[in-house]
């Protein structure tokens, strides 16, 4: 039988857009377009035209530039790994958690690690009673690094670990680990993140200042080039990026010209392109901007290719971007959050679309706590459901050839493109991320996409349109710290009662010696010193003999949060708020004699600085007067500051889970110190079983995700009305 075939005549465009503008808003077709955050026009739209003159809609998948694909067969052959990005509590509780999700479907292991961990304390240093085990698993040896793994045959299991600032311990247990697995390093697959360029932009999980980190990354792209040859010794990541803030165009540019740094710090290490870049492989983040982020991705690999022939690289697998990516946890509401089932859906399979080689999904509950396993297997069975049911692997890169989506592909490869130019005139990401130029580039976007949310310009469903008049409590998962902590001190104990502690001693100062004097190989050194039982805070304490310890800026953004808000003249209700309440303050400040002071701090190890760097920026935007507190203060240094700087409330902002022992000790600490007077309030990411804990030991306002920040400061203003009045 013949296909079907009927003639149709095709309207010209014009008599389209005639058409079309009848129901535009205001009868103009140009109010139809769509002006992304990146600054990219995505028309309602397309045609054959947006396309003309493109070279790369006739390329195939597997073959340069490899914009539809690392692989020819992508998904039709072999569907992306399946990975679950979990650690809590002990190393024999997150190891229980991945044999159950590897027997549940899972095909990798992803593992986080707590705060301590990140930052080279060990379990008993006093800087980190409340983070050990409560965002991530607590690791302080290879001991606990085997039974980590434990039943886990790492010749078998690729392990992927997200680490940056302890990355030469932490790496150096896991191949130990598994030497005394019986697996040799050259067996060994997986990633570890060793990132640091990011983190000084937004995760802040450094230790050292940013040239000496430099060193460690090419001594760790040596080192496993030449002893690992399956594993990627680092993934260039802009998925903390977009988390923090940052729109598709600039987590792409900035992480592509982090990429570019990470190279030419190996080639000057003396390695040969080919001879490492097939190792190095991407972390996307993946949003709610469904169009935008398949095309970044499928932008990321055009863009790679023609980097990496800038270095004159010749081998495919060196000029192939291969990612592993993973949905958005900023997008998760604690508000409604079922919802969140349904966004984490949509954001995997904009991953799949764009071509990823591993996934990892969020869990629905995460905007409130660890997930349980409850959460976990939803999250899981969604990939499994993408893979084993809807055919979609059946297709190589079904977008190509979309008018739309080939042009917007190309738009964000233009507008990444022009960002990463602006970065080499400066000298390239190195110098941009020490100037603090980055930085600040992503707190500006994040500051503008919460004005955005909280004038509702930009919907969130069941936050601010579509809301609850009651929500439904949900079970949240609970770390009891202190016990974890307890545990963890016990076993470094005998650690060390079962060392030869002068063997340790040596191979710790040949560490110290070898930071300082440029010699050796960092992970030679720390892989030595492992095998003979040093823990991580003694590794990392070697090299911060040699390196010291960064410390960053609390610089701010201002001015962005009130200019979204002022541009925006589609909600009267929000402007009114707005606008009372600046009055409000200003009212207070003739009042008072001064403006209301508040100092916004991070308590513990947490370096998730976005939140606090919001708040701060829109209550200054109101007319408070706001101190940023150092990061990673303790309790008693944040007492300290808050009295010395006369403030009238301390906002603490919590994404890390220590709440429950560190809001507590901040609240102790200024009664200690005679400034009970300051009141304290929190926000972030708080259980709602936990708001009765908090408000018996005396905070004064919780706003956890989703809430309105001029809401948040309203309250905040009243309780310190109240307090002066009292």
């Amino acid at each position: 039988m013949s296909s079907i075939q009927t003639e149709f005549q095709i309207p010209s465009l014009e008599t389209w857009a005639k058409a079309a503008s009848k129901s535009a808003p205001g009868g103009k077709l140009e109010a139809l377009n769509w002006l992304t955050p990146d600054g990219i026009t995505v028309k309602p739209l397309y045609t054959a035209a947006d396309t003309a003159g493109l070279s790369h809609t006739d390329t195939l998948p597997g073959f340069e530039p490899y914009l539809r694909g690392p692989q020819a067969s992508m998904y039709a052959v072999r569907p992306w790994t399946i990975r679950q990005y979990a650690g809590f509590s002990t190393a024999e509780e997150s190891n229980a958690f991945y044999r159950k999700a590897l027997a549940g479907g899972g095909q990798g292991v992803s593992v986080a690690f707590d705060l301590a961990t990140h930052r080279g304390y060990d379990s008993d240093h006093p800087r980190v009673t409340g983070d050990v085990g409560k965002a991530g698993v607590a690791i302080d040896s290879v001991e606990d690094m085997k039974i980590l793994f434990d039943q886990i045959p790492l010749d078998k299991v690729s392990v992927s670990m997200t680490m940056n600032g302890a990355v030469l311990p932490v790496l150096a247990g896991y191949v130990v680990a598994a030497e005394e697995q019986g697996v040799a390093q050259d067996q060994l697959s997986g990633t570890i993140q060793n990132d640091i360029l990011k983190e000084f932009m937004v995760r802040n999980t450094y230790i050292y200042p940013p040239a000496p980190s430099m060193r460690i990354i090419g001594d760790i792209i040596g080192y496993t080039a030449r002893n690992m040859p399956k594993f990627n010794s680092i993934s260039i990541s802009g998925y903390h990026m977009q988390e923090a803030g940052a729109n598709q165009a600039l987590e792409l540019a900035f992480t592509l010209a982090d990429g570019k740094e990470y190279v030419k710090t190996a080639i000057a290490t003396g390695l040969d392109v080919d001879e490492f870049a097939g190792r190095l492989s991407f972390f996307w983040a993946i949003g709610m901007n469904f169009y935008l982020e398949v095309a970044k991705m499928r932008a990321a690999r055009l863009l790679w290719c023609r980097i990496m022939k800038g270095f004159d690289a010749k081998s495919p697998k060196s000029l192939m971007l291969r990612t592993h990516c993973q949905t958005s946890g900023w997008s998760l509401t604690e508000q409604d959050p079922y919802n969140n089932v349904v966004r984490t859906t949509i954001e995997a399979m904009a991953a799949v679309f764009g071509g990823t080689q591993s996934l990892h999904t969020n869990s629905f509950d995460e905007a409130i706590a660890l997930p349980t396993e409850f959460s976990s297997r939803i999250a899981r069975n969604t990939q499994l459901i993408i893979q084993e049911e809807t055919h979609i692997t059946k297709v190589i890169d079904p977008w190509a050839g979309s008018y739309m989506m080939e042009k917007l592909t190309q738009d964000m490869a233009d507008a990444a493109w022009a960002i990463i130019e602006e970065v080499e005139t400066m000298g390239g990401m190195t110098r941009a991320v020490d100037s603090g130029w980055a930085k600040l580039k992503i707190e500006a976007a994040a500051a503008e996409k919460q004005a955005r949310i909280d004038s509702g310009r930009d919907v969130i469903v069941g936050v601010n349109k579509y809301k609850l008049k009651t929500e439904d409590a949900i079970e949240a998962r609970d770390i009891d710290n202190v016990a974890v902590r307890e545990g963890q001190i016990a076993r470094l104990k005998i650690i060390k009662q079962n060392r030869a502690p002068a063997l340790v001693a040596a191979a710790l100062s040949a560490i110290t010696s070898a930071a300082n004097d440029g010699t050796g190989n960092l992970l030679d050194l720390s892989i030595k010193a492992i095998r003979l039982r040093a823990t991580v805070g003694e590794v990392s304490d070697a090299l911060e003999n040699a390196f010291g310890r960064h410390r960053a800026d609390t610089n701010k953004v201002s001015g962005v949060y009130a200019a979204a808000y002022d541009s925006d003249s589609t909600h009267g209700d929000t402007m009114a708020f707005w606008n009372a309440l600046k009055a409000d303050i200003a009212e207070f400040a003739q009042t008072q004699g001064r403006r209301p002071r508040v100092m916004i701090s991070k308590l513990g190890q947490d370096g998730h600085d976005r939140g606090a760097k919001v708040v701060a920026t829109a209550f200054a935007d109101l007319g408070f007067d706001v101190d940023m507190g150092p990061l990673f203060q303790t309790p008693e240094e944040c007492a300290r500051q808050a009295i010395e700087n006369d403030v009238h409330a301390v906002g603490v902002s919590t994404l890390a889970a220590g709440h429950k022992t560190l809001v507590p000790a901040i609240i102790a600490e200024l009664k200690k110190q005679g400034a009970d007077d300051i009141i304290v309030f929190v926000g972030g990411v708080v259980p709602r079983q936990d708001y009765d804990f908090l408000y018996a030991a005396g905070v004064k306002g919780i706003y956890g995700p989703g809430t309105p920040i001029p809401v948040s400061a309203q309250d905040v203003l009243a309780q310190i009305k109240k307090a002066l009045a009292d």
